[in-house]
């Protein structure tokens, strides 16, 4: 996928689109591979350490979050123009290994784990290098609106 594609798939804008493209999507096993290109000009780093820039674990959660909606959406069958949105509503076991700063390539890997009335989870590990940076289970809420 593509950005275009994926923003027909996110709901999310600059600056809080986090997936620049999706790599393998394989609906059979339930799991997705994409990437997020970690720029200097992206605007936290001008206050998240200005003189130590590093990418805010809040939002290499959101990556992770945002990659395991992709996939929730696609085996779903539906986009947010259809009436369906997904909302991170939390996340259990997540660990932090090393700092992602500007010119990384961060990898983000979700697999679906279950589903039950409208509450999805999906294990999600983020790298840069082959090394992990993060990893956590994300839960996401489907609602309709």
């Amino acid at each position: 996928m593509d950005i275009n594609e994926i923003k027909e798939y996110l709901p999310h804008r600059y600056p809080f689109l986090l997936v620049d493209r999706v790599q393998e999507l394989d609906l059979e096993n339930k799991r997705i591979r994409a990437y997020k290109n970690v720029s200097v000009n992206e605007p936290f780093f001008n206050g998240h350490f200005p003189q130590h820039p590093i990418m805010p674990g809040v939002l290499i959660i959101e990556a992770m979050a945002q990659a395991a909606g992709l996939l929730g959406f696609k085996m779903m069958g539906v986009k947010p123009a259809d009436g369906t949105l997904y909302y991170f509503v939390g996340s259990d076991k997540l660990r932090f290994r090393q700092p992602v700063v500007p010119g990384d390539q961060l990898q983000l890997e979700a697999s679906y784990v279950s589903d039950r009335r409208g509450i999805w989870k999906f294990a999600c590990r983020a790298t840069v290098d082959g090394k992990e940076a993060c990893s956590a289970e994300i839960i996401c809420a489907e609602r309709k609106i």
